[in-house]
């Protein structure tokens, strides 16, 4: 409920008028069992037939008030729902876009997409209806109060059961919220299990990794039957009760009724409109309790829900440099994962100053790609400085960091967009020319050329589906679009044949001549021959640090071989 009235507290005035359209609703309401009361003493006992088309029109009157009320009421509880709404579902994916990486990777990928799917199961809990059903509620002691002018022991009754329908609406939804909880950690250890499935067919069979996998699949779907099984049993339980204490209302209302009517104390008419009026006043809390499980969804996404948005985030703005070089300096700077027993690095002073070329090299697993992001800012030391261009990096405004950057990834993914759409993702600006240019330089022209669509062939499975030759010279030319003063290259030549390598080497060699920064990791001490700086992360905790002579880049061509992966059958851009 503290999601409701924090959206209340939002459209003050909204509230209020569906508060006051509530009241008068429900006052409304009131004329049926009023209208039953009138006809045996006023008409029945007299016959006056004016008497009976005054009550009739009377009624009438007052449902088809009550009528429009509910309706401009339920497009009001619309209005109030659909911002919040559109607020939470936006704010859910903006944090996974922006917030910093170390706080995010500590959630669970497949956590992470239970949480934005949970979303829905807030509005959904938060509808038109729902909200109505809850404003509700609260009238029901209304209806309890004119029956208590008319019979204070038939209120005591209907008092008893609205009190009771009530516990049992609590008691279901604290049940339903456990096992909500315990149904949301189970679904996403499964969807681990069916991403395994359903992007590692190849893994899955080539190791006979199937009945592995299928007795974690059959674990997750006994466990989640079991727990839905439970959640349905309580739900049926919930409606049982509260259907059962409608009739059973019904029959106590109706029985001391008819024991009053016999003793004077009551009207035959009186006792019908007393029960309808029991009824009323059971009938909201009756529906609420049935929402138990609607709203323990709801409250269990958002609890899950605030946690995911009080990540921290990247900051959308900060300073940026009107002329960077190039020019990169470490201050003392340490690097290690949480809980890691051995740092990255640490003690690293390193000044990398414009068209300077840095190789770090190390066995894997020492930290190349992890030096990389540091340069992009996607991560931070955890002790010193990384300055650019005299600056601390924390400083920078992200995006501008990230648009001074040609980068190359070890592992590149793509967005599920077209080859046009990746390759300009981080330079919307493009022209067509520069487009070709970059298709050109990267080596994808002819991939391009004999694609039906061109560059408006579409990319599954963020690129999973090409080959890695393709896929990572598609994310060449991306790096290319920014054009950036510092190029950063992890392991340039992985997976490329020899068309790709030269490629490689022809965009390294034009960055070297125009005197950028350029950061290559490789595990291969050898891919840069002449002038450069060597890193050497294989020596723990403080990497050496080593000097070479004149600048000549790349190993020769002739050297490098590779897969001609180009037309494996698996390039095909869907």
């Amino acid at each position: 409920m503290k999601e409701l009235l924090r959206r209340a507290r939002s459209r003050p005035l909204i509230a209020g008028e569906m508060l006051f359209g509530s009241l008068l609703i429900n006052i409304l309401a009131m004329a049926s069992p009023l209208f039953v009361m009138q006809i045996p003493n006023r008409y029945v006992g007299q016959g006056v037939d004016a008497t009976l088309f005054t009550l009739t029109s009377g009624v009438l009157i007052a449902i088809l008030f009550e009528f429009a009320l509910r309706q401009s009421r339920m497009a009001l509880a619309r209005g109030i729902s659909v911002g919040p709404d559109e607020n939470i579902a936006l704010r859910a994916f903006d944090t996974l876009t922006t917030a910093k990486v170390p706080a995010l990777d500590q959630t669970p990928a497949e956590t992470r997409k239970e949480i934005v799917n949970g979303t829905t199961a807030i509005e959904a809990a938060y509808s038109a209806t729902n909200i109505t059903t809850v404003l509700d509620a609260p009238f029901s002691l209304l209806f309890v109060f004119v029956l208590y002018i008319v019979e204070p022991l038939l209120a005591g009754v209907a008092l008893l059961f609205v009190i009771g329908v009530y516990g049992i609406g609590l008691y279901g939804h604290n049940k339903l919220q456990a096992i909500t909880l315990e149904l949301q950690q189970v679904s996403g250890d499964g969807g681990g299990l069916l991403s395994t499935a359903t992007r590692e067919a190849d893994m899955i069979r080539s190791f006979n990794a199937g009945d592995f996998i299928r007795q974690g699949w059959y674990g997750h779907i006994t466990h989640a039957q079991k727990l839905r099984r439970d959640m349905n049993t309580t739900q049926g339980l919930v409606q049982t009760l509260t259907g059962s204490a409608m009739a059973l209302m019904s029959v106590c209302v109706i029985g001391i009724g008819a024991l009053l009517v016999v003793s004077g104390k009551l009207d035959v008419g009186a006792m019908i409109g007393a029960n309808i009026l029991a009824a009323r006043a059971l009938q909201p809390v009756t529906r609420l309790a049935q929402l138990g499980s609607a709203f323990a969804r709801a409250r269990q996404s958002m609890a899950v829900f605030d946690q995911l948005d009080a990540i921290e985030r990247e900051a959308a703005v900060g300073a940026t440099i009107s002329a960077f070089t190039g020019k990169l300096e470490f201050r003392d700077a340490a690097f290690a994962y949480p809980g890691s027993k051995l740092p990255i690095f640490e003690s690293l002073n390193l000044a990398i100053g414009p068209g300077d070329v840095l190789v770090v090299i190390g066995n894997n697993g020492t930290g190349k790609s992890t030096f990389a992001r540091l340069l992009l800012g996607l991560i931070e030391p955890v002790r010193g400085q990384l300055l650019v261009g005299g600056l601390d990096m924390k400083q920078l405004a992200p995006g501008w960091w990230r648009r001074q950057i040609v980068y190359l990834p070890q592992e590149p993914a793509l967005l599920n967009a077209s080859i046009r759409d990746n390759l300009t993702v981080n330079n919307p600006g493009l022209d067509e020319a520069q487009l070709a240019d970059i298709v050109e330089r990267c080596g994808l022209k002819r991939y391009i050329d004999e694609s039906p669509e061109g560059l408006d062939a579409m990319i599954r499975d963020n690129g999973w589906r090409l080959s890695e030759g393709i896929r990572r010279r598609i994310a060449l030319g991306r790096a290319l679009a920014t054009d950036g003063q510092l190029v950063i290259i992890d392991e340039p030549t992985e997976s490329l044949d020899e068309e790709g390598c030269k490629a490689v080497y022809r965009v390294l060699a034009g960055m070297a001549e125009q005197k950028r920064t350029i950061v290559v990791m490789s595990h291969d001490k050898d891919i840069v021959k002449g002038s450069h700086t060597r890193l050497d992360l294989n020596f723990k905790p403080v990497p050496k640090l080593e000097k070479f002579g004149a600048r000549l880049l790349a190993k020769p061509l002739q050297q490098i071989t590779g897969p001609d992966d180009a037309h494996d059958g698996k390039g095909v851009a869907e």
